[in-house]
């Protein structure tokens, strides 16, 4: 199984850029973006907690598992 971060598609649906989220989360757009493509190989809960509360969203509706494509 693997993790993907669906953070586009809630940019998307919540009207906002990855700009705005990292001026209201006070992360980077740098490793807002390095997270929203997969790259992140790890993620504080702080960023997590401040990136649900700037969406108005689960951990799970940002996270989500899904089957591995090489399995």
């Amino acid at each position: 199984m693997a993790i993907v971060c669906r953070l586009d598609e809630l940019l998307l649906a919540r009207g906002m850029t990855l700009v705005d989220l990292s001026e209201q989360v006070g992360v980077s757009t740098v490793n807002l973006s390095i997270l929203k493509n997969g790259h992140a190989k790890a993620v504080r809960f702080s960023t997590l907690e401040a990136i649900c509360v700037a969406l108005d969203c689960q951990v799970g509706d940002l996270l989500v598992q899904v089957p591995d494509a090489s399995a």
